[in-house]
């Protein structure tokens, strides 16, 4: 069949128009895309209207100003730790619906979670089945030159899951974070509490190092890891004591030199605690000698208040800032869990220089299993949760997907300013586009402007919902 010039040129144009409209909506104004969730769980991560842009009339009520020449940390991502319960349970998937998931999580392909970080164990997690080190002997017994190293446990779950995730999206980052060394390497001979025998720090530095280059054999590139998971938390299971001024002499004196040995580029992380404790971190940096091989610190929110994140900030501004885990509890409370996490997390992290942002738990199961004894967490609610294939998307879930599915890796943190009941943090992306997500933190529903420069849109939320905006 022959198609005249006409005709093509009659196609193209409406094509030129069609994308003009999907661009700049009604009578060629730009438009703001946006996602909502309600609290009440009426909209769920939905796609909205867009909102129209104005520069014709002024912006009214409360507005939310965007500044994009003062900018702050570029962004890592947001995500979760793949626990080795959660691998487990995503092994027990039949390939095609693990395949599934894992897309909708990790592919940057438009509007799934393009998650671009997570946390794993070094070791076992407070979340296996079996509490293991990567060098467990009977009791007596010291292995100090890690002959007897092994990934073990791991190549069961995490690491397949951990490949599987990779070959969707290869720059997703690893940080590894242990909860408890080898029990022969502690004073108390014990996977729970006990503090690490200063005859074996350098032992323990060589540990780091040979998880590391292991790993690697696997295919998995560690990009960062923490000294020790919740350092000032002995009562959790496996766990270590380790104060401030030990895992200042642990990385200065051993862990620091055995990475430069090595020539290994995985950041070094310090601290991996709550916010209530902020002079840990800043001791250690206060040391020079420590300094030079930190790259940051990392923060939970289980004691203390956000805003201590920028008092290290302040101390050291050479230094990075990571927030690396927060649980909700089963069987959640949606209605509070997202909205608090959005606040606190989302927002409140990243407007004191957090760098990443992540949920505690990708995936649990209904009975919220496996967790180990004496002091494994019970309750601990995964992003979803896994029953054979059927998976459930939970609060944490949603809190993740508003940031992760937008603030790409690479984006910048840019100004925007505070009014009372909407907390708010914007981004400039990669790509020029600008991204804005808004909790409406009221009892009741809020109507407020968003200006950019000399553009203006108006927008209106529930009580207790969240919108993310994209122009």
């Amino acid at each position: 069949m022959k198609i005249s010039a006409a005709t093509i040129k009659t196609g193209l144009i409406i094509l030129l128009l069609s994308v003009n409209f999907l661009c700049y909506g009604q009578a060629g104004k730009g438009i703001i895309s946006y996602w909502l969730t309600n609290s009440d769980k009426s909209v769920l991560f939905e796609k909205q209207k867009p909102l129209i842009i104005s520069q014709d009339k002024p912006a009214t009520g409360k507005v939310i100003e965007i500044d994009t020449k003062e900018t702050y940390q570029i962004m890592e991502g947001f995500g979760f730790t793949l626990t080795a319960g959660s691998a487990s349970h995503l092994i027990q998937m039949s390939k095609a619906a693990r395949a599934d998931l894992l897309k909708e999580l990790f592919s940057t392909a438009g509007t799934k979670l393009g998650m671009t970080y997570l946390r794993v164990s070094i070791g076992a997690s407070d979340l296996n089945e079996t509490i293991f080190s990567y060098d467990d002997l009977p009791q007596g017994q010291t292995d100090p030159e890690l002959e007897k190293f092994d990934l073990g446990p791991d190549r069961k779950d995490v690491i397949p899951v951990l490949k599987e995730i990779l070959a969707i999206n290869p720059k997703v980052k690893i940080l590894g974070s242990p909860w408890s060394p080898p029990v022969w390497m502690k004073d108390n001979n014990d996977t729970r509490g006990g503090s690490l025998k200063p005859e074996f720090y350098k032992v323990y530095a060589k540990y780091f190092v040979r998880y590391i280059q292991e790993m690697k054999k696997e295919g998995i590139r560690i990009d960062a890891i923490t000294v020790q998971n919740e350092p000032l938390h002995p009562g959790n299971n496996p766990s270590l004591l380790m104060l401030a001024k030990d895992q200042a002499v642990f990385v200065k004196n051993h862990l620091g030199p055995a990475f430069k040995s090595a020539k290994l580029d995985t950041k070094i992380i310090i601290y991996d605690h709550n916010a209530d404790k902020p002079e840990y971190p800043i001791s250690i940096l206060n040391d020079p000698e420590a300094k030079k091989y930190i790259d940051g610190s990392a923060f939970h929110l289980y004691g203390g208040k956000i805003e201590a994140l920028s008092e290290v900030h302040k101390a050291h501004p050479d230094k990075n800032l990571y927030f690396t885990e927060q649980w909700m509890g089963a069987p959640g409370k949606f209605e509070e869990d997202f909205p608090n996490h959005i606040r606190d997390l989302t927002i409140g992290s990243t407007r004191n220089w957090a760098k990443t942002v992540l949920e505690w738990n990708l995936s649990s199961n209904p009975e919220n299993r496996p967790f180990t004894d004496r002091g494994g967490c019970d309750r601990c609610l995964g992003g979803v949760t896994i029953d054979k294939d059927k998976v459930t998307r939970n609060a944490s879930y949603y809190v993740v997907a508003h940031a992760s599915s937008f603030v790409r890796a690479g984006s910048v943190r840019i100004a925007s300013n505070v009014i009372d009941k909407l907390p708010n943090v914007a981004f400039k992306r990669p790509d020029g586009k600008k991204v804005l997500i808004v909790l409406n933190d009221s009892d009741t529903v809020q109507t407020f402007s968003i200006r950019d420069g000399k553009n203006n849109a108006s927008a209106t939320l529930k009580a207790g919902s969240v919108a993310t905006f994209i122009w």
